[in-house]
């Protein structure tokens, strides 16, 4: 999450963000001072710095003990020196260590600072520490709305992407009731012969107790499969085609409802079926038909093979006139998931 990445690194740059500020002062204060006391001092507050840079767990003592020597041997002769020092380490301790432990060092420290300057440090130090607090208050509360408007935003889409599948299963569904279970219904209504609905109905419940399985199908073989088990003659030339399981089932799917729709509907009894890689034709020479005048609310064309192909990744090209035959071509990527969905690019 944003807020703990944030604080994180906020806490791991205060200890050198001190260290360096006060070994940067501490310099400029030993060359306005020049003296012995000056310069061993800047050497002494040298080496605490390697606490801030390398040792977390004692900085806050090393930074207390630090100011706590120079307000004692420095006193009223480098008060900006002190003073800097001071208000550099009690900033830099609000973005490190949490109140319960700043609190009462802050109070301490300050107490030391009026017994040996005075209380002029008071307003200034109380001032920049209050501050220093807010800064990392806010901070906090910033990052903390971003990691809250992420985590909506990845629900709402997660939430989308549950819909667009569960659309996309809908339609599958009911194509797939089309193709079995409608079709069923026709040919009893049409007085089919019983033993022939009943070994429809039989391959129905074959069909709806279907599941997508992981593996590499020959959509040649598959496809040809279907053909002879068509109710027309149907002219095949396949090539060896190696596809998803899942896409393998989505295109016979969708070749059953087109030689389905050439035995009903295009008064001829033959037709032709090409696999190559990535395209399937299926054509026939019958009555032929207007495309734009099939009804929205037949599922058969529409909901078994444009709409099941378009869920699939791939498309269904419908070509037809009257007198002059149909031709459907369906195509879909060679990239394809194994579940039938498009791969990523």
């Amino acid at each position: 999450m944003l807020e703990a990445r944030l604080l994180a690194t906020v806490s791991r740059l205060a200890g050198p963000v001190r260290g360096a500020g006060v070994a940067l002062i501490s310099l400029f204060g030993a060359f306005s001072l020049n003296s012995p006391l000056g310069w061993g001092l800047f050497v002494v507050v040298g080496l605490s710095t390697v606490a801030d840079f390398r040792l977390p767990r004692v900085a806050l003592p090393v930074a207390f003990l630090r100011v706590v020597l120079l307000s004692v041997l420095l006193g009223a002769d480098a008060d900006q020196w002190v003073l800097t020092v001071l208000t550099s380490t009690l900033i830099t301790w609000q973005w490190q260590w949490p109140l319960k432990v700043t609190v009462p060092a802050t109070a301490a420290l300050l107490a030391v600072q009026v017994v040996t300057t005075g209380p002029g440090v008071l307003v200034r130090a109380v001032l920049e520490s209050v501050l220093a607090r807010l800064a990392y208050e806010l901070l906090r509360r910033s990052s903390r709305r971003v990691d809250g408007l992420r985590e909506r935003a990845a629900l709402r889409s997660r939430a989308a992407a549950v819909a667009l599948d569960q659309g996309r299963r809908e339609r599958e569904y009911l194509a797939l009731l089309h193709d079995t279970a409608a079709s069923t219904f026709l040919m009893a209504a049409h007085d089919g012969d019983p033993s022939a609905v009943a070994a429809q109905a039989r391959r129905d419940l074959v069909v709806l107790a279907e599941r997508d399985v992981p593996g590499t199908v020959d959509l040649g073989a598959a496809l040809s499969a279907v053909a002879r088990d068509s109710g027309v003659e149907v002219r095949v030339e396949a090539a060896v085609v190696p596809v998803p399981a899942g896409v393998a089932l989505v295109l016979v799917r969708a070749v059953r409802e087109l030689l389905t729709n050439v035995e009903r509907h295009a008064g001829t009894g033959r037709a032709d079926l090409v696999v190559s890689p990535g395209v399937v034709v299926v054509g026939d020479e019958g009555r032929g038909f207007e495309v734009a005048d099939v009804p929205e609310h037949r599922r058969g064309l529409r909901g078994s093979v444009i709409d099941r192909m378009a869920a699939a990744g791939g498309t269904a090209v419908v070509e037809s006139a009257p007198g002059q035959g149909t031709r459907v071509r369906l195509e879909w990527p060679m990239s394809v998931r194994p579940d039938g969905g498009a791969a990523d690019a």
